[in-house]
C-alpha cells in the first residue's frame, strides 16, 4: 500500500462523495476507508473544510479547456461551458462542492479567470461578465441536476416508463398536446439548446450595451 499522502486522501473523499454524497465525508470516515488512524490525516489536511476545498481544487484542476484564442467569443464560451459539462458528469456529486466553496487557490481561479478574460475580451463590462458567469454555471449545475435525477423535467407523469397515465385534455390542453415531447428525453441535445440560447441571449446584450455606449 502506498504511503499516507495528500493525494491520497482527497482521492478517497472524491470517492466517498461520489458513493454517497458530500454530508457522508468525516475524517473518521475517510480514515476508515485508507485503513489508517483518524489523527494521521491531521499531518496532511488540517480539518474537513480544507478537505473540501482540495476535493474542489482537485476537481476543477482536471477542467480541460482547448480554448482556441483566434475563435470568436461566443465559441469560446461554448467550449469554456462544454469543458465544464464533462468535468462535472465525470464528478457530478464533488461538483456540488466545487460551486459550494469560495476556492482562492490556483486551481480554483484558473477556470474562473479564463471565463471571465474571454467575456471581458468580447466587451462585456466587469458587472455583465460576472452576470455571465454566474448564470452560466447555474444553467450547467441544474444541468446536471436534472441529469442525474435530483430535480425534475418538468413532468414526469408523462415519461414513458409511466404507462396509463393519462392528461385530460380540457383541464391541460397544452400539457396534453405536447405529451410525445415530455415522453422521450435527450440531455445532451436539451444542454445544447439551453447552451445555445444564453450564447445568443449574451450576444444581444453586448450589442444592447454597445448602442447605449455608441
Amino acid at each position: 500500500m502506498p504511503p499516507l499522502s495528500r493525494a491520497r486522501i482527497v482521492s478517497a473523499a472524491i470517492d466517498l462523495i461520489e458513493r454517497e454524497g458530500a454530508d457522508a465525508i468525516s475524517m473518521r470516515r475517510i480514515a476508515a476507508g485508507l485503513g489508517v488512524g483518524v489523527m494521521s490525516l491531521y499531518n496532511h489536511v488540517p480539518n474537513k473544510a480544507a478537505l473540501l476545498d482540495a476535493v474542489a481544487e482537485t476537481v476543477l484542476s482536471q477542467l480541460a479547456f482547448t480554448d482556441d484564442p483566434g475563435a470568436h467569443w461566443t465559441e469560446r464560451v461554448r467550449i469554456q461551458a462544454r469543458a465544464f459539462r464533462q468535468i462535472a458528469h465525470h464528478y457530478p456529486r464533488s461538483t456540488m462542492v466545487v460551486v459550494s466553496r469560495h476556492l482562492q487557490s490556483t486551481a480554483g481561479l484558473l477556470p474562473v479567470e479564463r471565463a471571465l478574460a474571454t467575456l471581458r475580451e468580447a466587451g462585456f463590462d466587469a458587472q455583465d461578465a460576472v452576470h455571465i458567469l454566474r448564470t452560466f454555471i447555474a444553467f450547467i449545475v441544474g444541468s446536471l441536476l436534472r441529469e442525474v435525477g435530483v430535480t425534475p423535467t418538468f413532468a414526469p407523469t408523462l415519461r414513458a416508463e409511466a404507462p396509463g397515465v393519462e392528461v385530460d385534455p380540457l383541464l391541460f390542453p397544452e400539457v396534453g398536446a405536447m405529451a410525445g415531447f415530455f415522453a422521450s428525453y435527450d440531455h445532451e441535445e436539451t444542454f445544447e439548446y439551453g447552451l445555445d440560447l444564453l450564447v445568443k441571449a449574451i450576444a444581444v446584450r453586448l450589442e444592447e450595451r454597445r448602442g447605449a455606449r455608441g
